[in-house]
């Protein structure tokens, strides 16, 4: 596409060669001469007068010499909406391959794509252009929604919702028993894991990620919620809508989530935790059982504490060397003062 055609359907203001052809997206520092790059702030800026890039997206008020620009409000969220124009995602062959399995009593509209060795068992609902890839399992009585896709090896176990337009990516469980048990009589008894997964529309679940259906209950993912790689969300959680989950964070059992939140990588959240709206979690913090973060709270540290007191907490652990050598020479000092008197 011309940059002119670009910049109209993105509603920015080109300065330069409104007239140059832009066939790709990339960084600063590897897009060339076809390419759409973008920058989201002033050291962003600085490099880009160095990048090569065909055309910049740059913020309103910036301006970037001897370089074609379009002027727009949010330069990263044009990039994905100029990505979408430029380089469309090619649509999948509908159809089921020929070594798919499909129970007769399974529903599929009719341009539903299923991709080798992949296994649709009874009862099972599967929406409008949603994309089963390759090996995938959809177990019984589970339904996929619109415009949803699963890619290979992904494993749906029976009776889980999954809504419209949801990625899950490889290897991800959704339903699996939950990691409940009762020590009674010198033994773990399981409890009953009789409950289900309610995925709902536009959530993003990364690879390898795992979420157990409710004990007696549901578990619940809400719209727009975006999971990374290797999350745990145990039995009865429940999500709201729109919030980001970084990899490795484990989300125990009954914990409920806000809408709006943000959780950092390698978080581990206790069971029965409560997170209200708008809370940011930090990487690698630990949240006790049965706590509540407050809404809008910013939290790190394990134990989690709000956000500035845990920073003047370590930097003072991080001056612990200094504070110890300075407690050894004073110890001298008094010992020799001792001796003298």
């Amino acid at each position: 596409m011309k940059v002119a055609e670009i910049a109209k359907l993105l509603g920015g203001q080109v300065e330069g060669d409104g007239g140059r052809e832009i066939n790709g997206v990339a960084s600063l520092d590897t897009a060339g001469t076809a390419d759409l790059a973008f920058v989201d702030g002033a050291r962003a800026l600085e490099r880009a007068a160095a990048s090569t890039a065909g055309c910049v997206l740059i913020p309103q008020g910036a301006t970037l010499a001897r370089h074609t620009t379009i002027a727009v409000a949010n330069p990263k969220l044009a990039l994905i909406r100029a990505a979408a124009l430029i380089m469309p995602v090619r649509a999948p062959v509908g159809g089921v391959h020929a070594s798919a399995l499909v129970d007769q009593s399974a529903r599929l509209s009719p341009d539903v794509s299923v991709g080798a060795h992949a296994v649709i068992e009874a009862d099972t609902k599967i929406g409008a252009r949603a994309v089963i890839g390759a090996g995938v399992v959809v177990s019984r009585g589970a339904q996929v929604g619109d415009d949803s896709v699963l890619h290979s090896g992904v494993h749906i176990y029976p009776e889980v919702q999954i809504g419209n337009r949801v990625e899950i990516h490889s290897g991800a469980i959704i339903g699996a028993d939950g990691f409940g048990y009762v020590f009674a009589e010198g033994r773990h008894e399981k409890f009953p894991q009789l409950g289900g997964v309610v995925v709902e529309d536009d959530v993003e679940i990364g690879a390898n990620s795992t979420i157990d259906r409710g004990s007696l209950g549901t578990t619940i993912i809400g719209a727009g919620t975006k999971i990374d790689n290797l999350v745990q969300i145990a039995h009865n959680v429940r999500i709201g809508r729109h919030c980001v989950i970084a990899a490795q964070t484990g989300i125990s059992g009954s914990v409920e989530i806000g809408s709006y939140v943000v959780i950092g990588g390698q978080v581990g959240v206790g069971d029965k935790v409560r997170i209200e709206d708008q809370a940011v979690i930090g990487a690698q913090a630990g949240i006790p059982s049965g706590k509540v973060i407050r809404r809008g709270s910013r939290i790190w540290g394990t134990p989690a504490r709000p956000m500035s007191e845990f920073k003047k907490t370590y930097a003072q652990i991080v001056n612990l060397p200094n504070l110890a050598r300075r407690v050894k020479e004073l110890t001298k000092l008094v010992a020799a003062a001792k001796q003298e008197g």
